[in-house]
């Protein structure tokens, strides 16, 4: 059963927006458009039928709507400051700082040093890497890094007597729950917060606290899980000896660099609370980030100035799929007729729809509803990119009619995504990871279904206070 669900491929994300696209394109034309009045709230009462409906073409000119009109559309729509030109050349950015960063092989480094520091208490190894790797989630959207960290400490995990699903836990569950909490992420909750017109990295205190709480379960959960079933260690595994990793003490560029990460974090939390900062200045804060590594790694005879600049580029190229995915969902919502509420477009009939739906439903409820949705969308779109994508939209719009805030909505595609992710069998890189580690999937489902119980209630918690104390 196994090997049949490891067969099982996904359609790539661009493929199902496509098709998502198509489906619009051709239904929109059926559904009569609306818009809500303006100069009067944005609610139930002033929402109003429009005239005609939206006529949609194959291709178009104009101020038409065409369907093959919609990745340029859609990769040309908002402002600097938004999505979505803003946010295309925010992840860009921010993608080419985290290449020359890896490159410079600091966070590696630091990484193995953390593993030869802590060899000798079990317990606190697993409990730091648990956290670093959270970390990492949080910082910098780690996802599919963590499956080449998991080989590296797979036979470490075995040597120590743990049974390989550990290791999964403190590598790709860890960077799921930092993730889903994480307040500073640019591709998840810095996204989603600038499709949703909310400001960017807003929110924070809230966020750390629940980082920490979080991520204080999954280690209570991981340390227990593992002591429980460890065993007597063994010398060797498949018949090869396994030896303990090795490592210098870390350089003094590693340091500068690792200090200047630490610091970076630091400087971005100080500009979005106490200046304003918004995309262009957190964009250029990772710019700076990126330039003051590649001269200590090119002092340090690391990097060549060539190196550093492909590293960039190379960066940079990573997240061109993610532009791609934001260009055509930001292109669905061109062929629904735009997201501005006084327009006709469909958006807004769908809004006024699920809003009826919902308005018998005080906002507690209809927050966890949208918890739901987020999480049952996580079987088809693991990406959290794509899902602020296509979902962010429809969602911060349904928020303002049922009475719960943008930043809510916002926090139930976090923890709705990352979650989920922990445990769906069609994720790509839950997977692998279990590929690497030899865990079959009803294994793993059978291990981790009491934590993702315990994280789902704890994830409905936290919306349901983001409702009672109006987070913003």
């Amino acid at each position: 059963m196994s090997d049949q669900r490891s067969r099982f491929k996904v359609p790539n994300t661009l493929i199902i927006l496509l098709f998502a696209a198509l489906l619009i394109a051709i239904v929109v034309p059926w559904v009569s458009a609306g818009y809500f009045e303006k100069g009067l709230p944005i609610s139930l009462q002033s929402f109003r039928v429009a005239e005609h409906n939206i006529s949609i073409s194959m291709f178009a000119s104009g101020k038409e709507i065409g369907f093959l009109n919609a990745p340029f559309e859609g990769m040309t729509s908002g402002s600097r400051s938004g999505s979505a030109i803003g946010v295309i050349a925010f992840i860009l950015l921010v993608g080419g700082a985290f290449g020359v960063i890896n490159a410079t092989g600091a966070v590696d480094r630091g990484l193995l040093r953390l593993m030869v520091i802590t060899g000798n208490h079990p317990r606190l190894l697993l409990g730091t890497l648990f956290a670093a790797f959270a970390a990492g989630g949080a910082v910098f959207g780690m996802g599919e890094e963590t499956i080449a960290f998991l080989a590296l400490l797979l036979p470490l995990i075995l040597r120590l007597g743990y049974p390989p699903e550990v290791g999964v836990m403190i590598t790709y569950v860890a960077s799921q729950i930092g993730f889903g909490t994480s307040w500073m992420n640019p591709f998840g909750v810095a996204l989603a917060q600038g499709i949703a017109n909310v400001p960017l990295l807003s929110g924070a205190p809230l966020r750390i606290a629940m980082f920490l709480v979080f991520v204080s379960a999954g280690i209570a959960f991981t340390l227990w899980y593992a002591q429980r079933h460890r065993k007597q260690a063994e010398a060797s595994i498949d018949g090869q000896i396994v030896v303990p990793i090795e490592t210098s003490p870390l350089a003094f560029a590693d340091r500068l660099i690792l200090g200047g990460i630490v610091g970076t974090i630091i400087w971005i939390v100080w500009g979005v609370v106490a200046a304003g900062y918004f995309i262009p200045e957190i964009a250029t804060q990772f710019v700076t980030l990126c330039f003051f590594s590649a001269i200590v790694a090119i002092l340090a005879k690391r990097l060549t100035a060539d190196a550093a600049a492909e590293a960039f580029v190379g960066g940079a190229q990573q997240l061109v799929s993610a532009v791609m995915v934001i260009s055509l969902a930001k292109g669905i919502e061109y062929l629904l007729g735009g997201a501005n509420p006084h327009v006709p477009s469909v958006l807004n009939t769908f809004l006024h729809s699920m809003g009826s739906m919902l308005e018998t439903w005080p906002p507690l409820w209809a927050a966890q509803g949208m918890l739901a949705v987020q999480t049952a969308f996580t079987f088809v779109i693991h990406s959290g990119s794509a899902q602020a994508a296509i979902n962010m939209p429809l969602m911060s719009g349904l928020s303002d009619l049922v009475g719960v805030t943008r930043q809510t909505a916002v926090l139930a595609y976090q923890l709705g995504n990352a979650m989920a992710n922990m445990s769906v069998p069609t994720g790509a890189i839950l997977m692998a990871s279990l590929g690497v580690a030899g865990v079959p999937w009803t294994r793993w489902f059978g291990i981790i279904w009491r934590f993702q119980l315990l994280i789902l209630l704890m994830s409905m918690a936290m919306v349901a206070i983001a409702v009672m104390i109006g987070y913003t």
